[in-house]
Order: structure tokens, then C-alpha cells, then sequence
């Protein structure tokens, strides 16, 4: 056998196809096209001369040879992280706050568990929420009042300020169950009209239904809004009207058949969120860290989630 081709890269590619499950969502999560990553286990299997997963197995299933490359990873990609921490911290100093200010109501299902891996990894920094909902958070980094903010548009002009993709999802409409627009295989603008449109009490154009679908559509149908997504979820269950929300924020309801829910327009409808960072944070390594720890988490655990474009 010729010298080991084995890299970084393979190991962290192998723990990502174990972690997501498939080729197409791993390739998300390495910000890799799904070509460019096959190529690169067709590679390493060549090497070996053998497979090391299961290319048509759902989750994917390795071979032997692959969950001793796994175990290798399991061993491995720990101490490498652990140390490029260290070499950070004793290079550019660890201390430092991160302020998270939120302009979306149903993001504290990802945010959270990111939160609480950036702790781990970085106790020196002081980490909170400002608290309240935000319609202007960038508003509160040039203020000083935040560090980093989760917004749904990246702000073209915004001096001192850098954009980040997060991630891209889909917006489903949410209907009681048995409703007639269930029938249709996607809701356009005017099968709003006529229904009673439950939100967040935000300004409209944070609504991406109203501000993109139903604004441009001439279509302003009844208006109810609530703060809690549960309590969202009753009224339509209800019948007192009907929803747009995440796919995520929604999916286990769906799956309880406590609602349902429609595509909204023929292509769907996707939303975006990027993290808003001043350009005083740029480069602090706990600051990458927690971006890539965001994207990690709602590409693993969210349905209906992709990377941007």
C-alpha cells in the first residue's frame, strides 16, 4: 500500500456523513458540493481499496473499515479542536462578551444548543441575550448594546457591519386539519384572502408572507397576532385562522397531527437568517466558532434547512 492520503479532512468528512446521515446533507454541513465530497471518499476508498459506507443505505451505514475511521475521528478531531482553542486564546487572548440580540421569534430552538456548546468550548467568554424582542437588532451593535445579532436580511451599506449566512428554510402555511386549501397542491397569494392571518406582533415587512407574497399580491387579509408560537398553533388548530411559520419551528406538531400544513407558492417559500457582526469582533476566534456552531446545529437538527447560496 502506498503512502496514507489520510487527511483532516477525510476524518471530519467521515464524522459529518455519520452525524447527517447522507451524502447531500453532509456536504451542507462541510460547505462542500456533494460531487467534490464523493470524489474525495471515492479517493480514500480507492486507497483502501475498499468501500467504507454504503452509498444506498438510509441513515448511511459504514463498513468495517469505515467505523475504524470513525473511531480514528471520534479520538482525533476532539484534541485538534482543543488545541487550535489553545493556540487561539494564547495568540489572540480568549476573554471577550457576546451580547446576542434576536429579531426572530422561533430561533431559540437552534440558538440555544449552539450557546450551550460555545460555553463549553469557551468559558472566558460572557455570553447573553439581550432580552426582548429586537425589529431593529443591528441598530443595537452600533450602539454597543449588542455583539452579534440574528437578523433575516443582510443589509446592503451597513458601514461597520459584516453579514453572515446562517442558513436558508422553508415557510409552510399552517392550516387546521381537514381545511379545504389542504386539497391544493400550493397556496397562492388569494387563497389568503377571506382567512384571518395569525403572526407575531412585528412590523410587516419581518413578515416574509405579507412583505413578498401577499403585499405585492394586493391581498390584506384579516390580522391576529400573539407572541407565542404555541399559542399560534392553538388558534389555528382552532380554526380561528391561519399561519406561516419555519417548517422547523412547526414540525413536530405537524407530526403529532396536531396541525397541517401547505407549500406556499409553486417553488415554496424560503427564508433566510445571517448573523450581523461588527467589524470590532472580526476575527475573534470564539466568534467563528459560534458561527460555525450555529450552522452546525440547525443543519443537523432542523427540517426543511439548507445552506445559502
Amino acid at each position: 500500500m502506498s503512502h496514507s492520503p489520510l487527511e483532516l479532512r477525510h476524518l471530519r468528512t467521515l464524522h459529518a456523513l455519520r452525524d447527517s446521515g447522507s451524502l447531500s446533507r453532509a456536504a451542507q454541513l462541510l460547505n462542500l458540493t456533494q460531487s467534490a465530497l464523493s470524489h474525495q471518499m471515492k479517493g480514500l476508498e480507492d486507497h483502501y481499496g475498499g468501500a467504507l459506507f454504503e452509498r444506498k443505505s438510509s441513515p448511511l451505514a459504514f463498513t468495517a473499515a469505515g467505523q475504524r475511521l470513525l473511531e480514528l475521528a471520534d479520538a482525533l478531531l476532539p484534541l485538534v479542536a482543543h488545541a487550535e482553542r489553545d493556540v487561539a486564546r494564547r495568540v489572540q487572548g480568549a476573554a471577550g462578551s457576546l451580547r446576542i440580540a434576536v429579531e426572530c421569534h422561533t430561533c431559540f430552538d437552534w440558538l440555544m444548543p449552539a450557546m450551550d456548546a460555545l460555553r463549553a468550548a469557551w468559558p472566558e467568554v460572557e455570553l447573553d441575550i439581550v432580552s426582548g424582542f429586537h425589529a431593529d437588532p443591528v441598530g443595537l451593535l452600533h450602539q454597543d448594546r449588542a455583539d452579534l445579532a440574528i437578523v433575516s436580511e443582510a443589509t446592503e451599506g451597513e458601514n461597520g457591519v459584516s453579514f453572515e449566512p446562517l442558513f436558508a428554510f422553508e415557510i409552510v402555511a399552517v392550516l387546521p386539519l381537514g381545511h379545504a386549501l389542504l386539497a391544493r397542491p400550493w397556496l397562492a397569494a388569494a387563497d389568503f384572502a377571506g382567512h384571518t392571518l395569525i403572526t407575531y406582533p412585528v412590523p410587516d415587512d419581518m413578515l416574509d408572507l405579507v412583505r413578498r407574497v401577499l403585499r405585492p399580491a394586493g391581498i390584506a387579509p384579516a390580522r391576529r397576532t400573539t407572541e407565542l408560537t404555541v399559542a399560534m398553533l392553538q388558534l389555528v388548530a382552532s380554526g380561528r385562522g391561519l399561519a406561516a411559520l419555519p417548517l422547523w419551528a412547526v414540525k413536530s406538531y405537524l407530526d403529532r397531527g396536531y396541525v397541517a400544513s401547505q407549500r406556499i407558492g409553486e417553488q415554496g417559500l424560503t427564508g433566510e437568517l445571517f448573523a450581523a457582526v461588527p467589524d470590532r469582533l472580526a476575527g475573534r476566534p470564539y466568534v467563528a466558532e459560534f458561527l460555525r456552531l450555529m450552522r452546525e446545529t440547525s443543519l443537523l437538527q432542523l427540517s426543511g434547512v439548507r445552506r445559502i447560496v
